[in-house]
């Protein structure tokens, strides 16, 4: 045999090994829980660089920072899917927490809100308008958090205008306004049916001996609270419109191709308007678990790196930023990493800078994963 046939021959056999190689990577890539399996060995590799990571007071504390930041990483995952994105979840968050806070908060100083413009209209020193009563803000809450939404589809949709556009402006219109409706105070004593949003507790978990009453039981809490139900229960209904209904699929072909929906006959405006109208709602249901935890409104909640966490989140579940790819499921994975990642950078007791640098890091590299997947299924495919 000569050299070029045993060369040959070595090529030869080295193709199925190669095809079968990319087949393996490509189901892992691929794979719907591909993050799920990203978190759990990045959970064990530290565990033993950081022993309090396992600890059970830290696994809910993950829990308790996880359910809001999902409920809003929802709302997202419909807009991206969609082929947009929604830049002012945070400022959606601002306002409709402090439009709560104001009307039913069961008192207020003067001296802190006596120079805001809703002192002597929406609250006073006796508490705002409808104190006490928590359905009528909250109520109130989505009703602001639908006409951002609606106001942000209907430029999106009738006016093509670009979405980062139309939700940078709304960022920055609605967090001044939140702001200056208070003139950047918080609103405090909120009611306690409000506040068991946030914090209620639904069971608590012990651990220790029960027959040694001279060793300290240790107890769990919040880890099954109100939060999580109603967190819990918006992902398995929005996992079901996404993934069960014409609408969800209609999200989806918008997202691929805009053109080719609305030839097929996709009502590709009214679907803009809501999946826009449905993040905004997502921010405020955040809204509502984040103030009731904090026990005030504030028009400054959502700011900050807020929106890096949501859209990190989103993006690193493998929701594509080009369009026409997401999943339910998939934010929900990137939500627990991006939660245990937030965890153990504080934990190392790294400054705010270097943590943020870090998050933007993995950011990109889930940007680029995003690319890399899609051609990857696009060559399997």
């Amino acid at each position: 045999m000569t050299a070029t046939t045993e060369a040959q021959a070595g090529t030869g056999l080295l193709r199925p090994q190669t095809g079968r190689i990319r087949r393996a990577a490509a189901r892992v890539l691929l794979s719907d829980h591909f993050v799920l399996w990203l978190s759990l060995g990045y959970f064990l590799v530290l565990l033993p660089f950081l022993p309090t990571l396992g600890t059970p007071a830290n696994l809910a504390n993950l829990l308790s920072n996880a359910w809001p930041l999902l409920v809003v990483a929802l709302g997202q995952t419909f807009v991206m899917t969609a082929g947009g994105i929604d830049l002012s979840q945070g400022a959606v968050i601002g306002l409709t927490s402090t439009v709560a806070a104001a009307l039913i908060a069961t008192a207020a100083p003067p001296e802190v809100l006596g120079r805001a413009p809703i002192w002597g209209t929406l609250i006073a020193e006796e508490g705002g308008i409808f104190a006490g009563q928590v359905w009528v803000g909250i109520l109130a809450m989505l009703a602001v958090g639908a006409l951002v939404g609606l106001v942000n589809g209907t430029l999106v949709a009738l006016l093509r205008m670009p979405p980062f556009m139309v939700t940078l402006v709304a960022m920055m219109t609605v967090s001044a306004f939140a702001i200056w409706l208070t003139q950047s105070e918080n609103i405090r004593n909120l009611p306690e049916g409000y506040v068991q949003l946030g914090k209620g507790q639904i069971v608590s978990v012990y651990f220790g001996p029960q027959d040694r009453p001279e060793i300290p039981r240790r107890e769990l809490h919040a880890v099954i609270g109100q939060a999580a139900l109603i967190a819990v229960a918006l992902t398995l209904a929005l996992h079901w419109l996404l993934e069960r209904t014409a609408f969800g699929r209609q999200v989806v072909a918008v997202g691929a191709n805009r053109r080719a929906a609305e030839i097929a006959g996709v009502p590709v405006r009214r679907v803009i308007v809501l999946v826009f109208v449905l993040s905004a709602l997502c921010a405020t249901v955040g809204a509502i678990l984040y103030s009731a935890r904090l026990e005030a409104g504030r028009p400054t909640l959502g700011e900050g790196t807020f929106l890096l966490d949501v859209i990190g989140a989103t993006v690193i579940g493998g929701t594509s930023l080009f369009g026409g790819k997401g999943k339910i499921l998939w934010t929900v994975w990137g939500v627990l990493f991006f939660v245990l990642l937030s965890n153990t950078l504080n934990m190392m007791n790294l400054s705010a800078f270097h943590i943020d640098m870090v998050k933007g890091a993995v950011i990109l590299a889930a940007a680029l994963l995003d690319v890399a997947r899609n051609r990857l299924a696009r060559s399997t495919g």
